[in-house]
């Protein structure tokens, strides 16, 4: 490989431009660190991708590309795999034409994230194969390697991937793109695509089948990796904790598993009863050691202590060391805030002056919780504000009810909000509700990416455009108000007091762009004009 072609690239990159190589031929995703920079990638480099809704409406239509002949790519942080969990396991029966890869982004520590959970889970309940690099260079070595897993089994891969990997830079010597990729071609096959009890059963046990092949075939894998040294200390890994263990234990003898899912068991039991001791360092869950410990092979985990956060090489020695005293508290940083000029500071002011009970949603609004606001007092999951707020709505006391405010930013109520604005509609609660809709046009929290409701696609150019107003009052609500929420102004405030006196349902659009990215929208807008659905 010439010098000229080493690339330095973070993880995402890596995979951006691997399915460039694959032959991917659509990427669909929701942005979400640390995710996001995958799917911009690959458009940047030429790729065909776009942002879906959500992630569940991503993976279906990366489903229906794969069912269609063509590689496919959908990809989210480990939250949005939530919201895409129900194609998931059922695509595991169905299978796949061509190759799909479902990229899911762990966040150990929450960096960016409402919750800490270990998607590794997700491959062993819904019975797909998952593989975990632990570079750049394996990031995209190991896409490649999915493809090709994926056609032969004829099955998703779950891509797992996590913070450090995903954002750290490492030297990338990739290789020419894959020659000869098929055409995308439908071929009908009702049986395998139509998942009708009496299909789906057979297809269950097909899928088992594929899994004991895949396992058998991972034995001799190429994604795994065994370090050798000192039989005194064995140690088994994956992802970016290989790293870690390299550094903090150089004489051991490492196992490092690459296909993660399903196991390569009778591999894992000849490296255990070669150490004399074996140690699983991984991040988040104990899933790998419990997975091992099920077969009766003896193994340390670590303590309770270490599934908190990420690891690193610090970490790591304590836990080769059994060491279970208090680690040091991390030195405090500044506490994120809210732009100073954000508009979104005025409605979380008059919100807090009115004493409302606010439900609250994922965002960088999501600050609206912090001082010198505190005006935020539930926050679930994408799309929540609604369900809660009606809950409260429907159950409070008419005096405490009436004071209920659900918030949303724009993106958010794209994602799974407009479900909950059905619900509003739907089960109106006696005292009425009130959505506020905070439309700064742009998904700011994960670096201002486009969506459904600004008319602009992932490269920035015109696209169709939900327009929320229209949106609300086409499902029935009478009380539909948009305001800009200039900073001195209280139109705001006289809003928000008429709407929840009313007793009835009303929403209001808060719109005023995001101060970081005002300018930007204003050359995209010079443009070209965004289509309205009914022009597109």
């Amino acid at each position: 490989m010439s010098e000229q072609k080493r690339l330095l690239l973070s993880g995402d990159e890596a995979i951006g431009l691997a399915a460039l190589h694959a032959g991917v031929k659509l990427g669909a995703g929701y942005p979400g660190t640390p995710s996001t920079e995958i799917l911009e990638y690959f458009a940047e480099l030429g790729g065909k991708a776009q942002w879906s809704p959500n992630e569940k409406v991503a993976l279906e239509v990366a489903i229906g590309a794969a069912f269609g002949g063509a590689r496919a790519l959908a990809t989210m942080k480990h939250v949005g795999l939530n919201v895409a969990a129900d194609p998931l396991f059922t695509v595991a029966y169905t299978g796949v034409t061509a190759a799909l890869i479902i990229i899911s982004a762990d966040d150990p520590g929450l960096a960016s994230s409402q919750n800490e959970q270990d998607n590794r889970r997700y491959a062993e309940a819904a019975g797909i194969p998952m593989v975990e690099p632990a570079s750049s260079q394996e990031a995209y070595d190991f896409f490649l390697a999915a493809v090709e897993l994926s056609e032969r089994w004829h099955v998703p891969v779950l891509y797992r991937i996590t913070t450090r990997v995903c954002h750290s830079k490492t030297v990338v010597l990739p290789r020419e793109p894959l020659a000869n990729v098929p055409p995308a071609n439908y071929i009908r096959d009702v049986r395998t695509r139509v998942m009708i009890p009496a299909y789906a059963r057979p297809a269950h046990h097909q899928l088992r089948n594929k899994l004991k092949e895949i396992a058998a075939w991972n034995e001799a894998g190429v994604l795994n990796q065994e370090v050798p040294g000192s039989a005194k200390l064995g140690i088994i890994t994956n992802g970016v904790s290989f790293m870690h263990a390299r550094e903090a234990a150089p004489d051991a003898s490492i196992l490092k598993l690459g296909l993660t899912y399903p196991l390569p068991m009778e591999k894992i039991a000849q490296f255990v009863h070669r150490v004399d001791r074996c140690v699983v360092v991984e991040e988040g869950d104990p899933w790998l050691a419990d997975a091992i410990r099920a077969h009766g092979l003896k193994v340390e985990s670590k303590p309770e202590m270490y599934r908190f956060g990420e690891l690193n090489v610090n970490r790591v020695r304590r836990i080769l060391n059994r060491d279970t005293s208090p680690e040091p508290a991390p030195k405090p940083g500044k506490p994120p805030q809210l732009c100073e000029g954000c508009s979104h500071r005025v409605v979380f002011e008059v919100l807090r002056d009115l004493d409302c009970i606010v439900s609250g949603d994922i965002g960088c609004y999501t600050l609206g919780v912090l001082p010198p606001f505190n005006a935020m007092d539930t926050c679930v999951c994408m799309g929540a504000s609604l369900g809660v707020g009606l809950g409260l709505r429907h159950t409070l006391p008419p005096d405490q009810a009436r004071r209920v405010v659900s918030v949303i930013g724009d993106s958010t109520f794209v994602h799974s909000g407009i479900t909950g604005l059905v619900e509003m509609v739907y089960n109106p609660p006696a005292t009425g509700h009130l959505l506020i809709i905070l439309d700064n046009g742009t998904t700011a929290m994960t670096g201002h990416q486009e969506h459904a409701g600004t008319g602009r696609n992932l490269l920035h150019d015109p696209a169709g455009k939900v327009c929320f107003e229209d949106l609300a009052r086409s499902l029935g609500v009478k009380r539909v108000h948009v305001v800009d929420p200039r900073p001195g102004s209280d139109e705001v405030a006289q809003l928000i007091k008429e709407c929840l006196a009313s007793g009835e349902i009303a929403v209001i659009v808060a719109r005023r762009p995001c101060i970081l990215v005002a300018k930007q929208i204003r050359e995209y807008e010079k443009c070209g004009t965004a289509l309205t659905l009914t022009e597109a």
